[in-house]
């Protein structure tokens, strides 16, 4: 039973990944290099914050919100959109077109969160004796991250790759990329802040990853639109 559990929560996780790649055109353009090149910068990235938090963020003895911490958190989170903006502009890419570079970008980046934040609680966690939601409610925050990952990445192939967007929609595409790169400060103050239950967070996160889907998928589509 509790293996069963693990599996589905396992699949519940990272399935939403394999199922994008195959569902899409990524799989027939072949991107999975570019996805596994956007999971390795990722991997960088994150090594990066890591000493980064280690360096300038104090341990706290008790789990109260601190704003200069979690501004600090948030500063430091800025790294991910410079490993995006290396991930986007610097690698190699096939001869792919921008709209299946960015989702490509953006599932490597996800997947590869998941496997560094979710895969080793959940194969410790999820094999326990006693049942617990945690693990899908888990699944589900990967789910939001991963679209969510995507958003950035075309926000950020507007801001980088595109350069004949009409010009009222920049400071649009800039304040949506803002509010998905500072995503991880707003559910954290939710939490600690104002005491959200982790149930509550992760339907917020998901609400949140639908609206920004649809508004980047907006923004992608009305720069894509011929100039008149």
């Amino acid at each position: 039973m509790t293996i069963f559990h693990f599996f589905n929560c396992a699949i519940l996780t990272f399935g939403p990944h394999a199922v994008y790649y195959s569902a899409t055109p990524l799989s027939e353009y072949d991107t999975l290099g570019t996805s596994i090149k956007a999971a390795l910068v990722y991997l960088g990235t994150a090594l990066v914050k890591l000493v980064c938090l280690a360096t300038f963020l104090k341990v706290s003895e008790t789990d109260n919100f601190d704003p200069y911490q979690e501004l600090l958190k948030a500063l430091i989170g800025f790294i991910d959109v410079a490993g995006l903006y290396f991930a986007l502009t610097q690698l190699t890419h096939r001869n792919i077109s921008q709209n299946h570079k960015f989702q490509a970008v953006g599932l490597g980046w996800a997947f590869a969160d998941s496997v560094l934040h979710r895969l080793a609680p959940l194969w410790v966690g999820a094999r326990g004796l006693e049942f617990t939601w945690d693990y899908i409610l888990q699944g589900l925050e990967a789910n939001a991250n991963l679209v969510l990952s995507i958003s950035l990445a075309a926000l950020g192939s507007l801001m980088w790759l595109r350069k004949n967007k009409p010009k009222t929609l920049i400071p649009i595409i800039y304040a949506c990329a803002v509010i998905v790169a500072t995503m991880p400060s707003i559910t954290s103050y939710l939490r600690r802040g104002l005491g959200w239950h982790f149930p509550k967070v992760v339907g917020f996160e998901l609400f949140t990853s639908l609206v920004m889907a649809f508004i980047s998928w907006q923004l992608f589509a009305a720069c894509q639109r011929p100039s008149s």
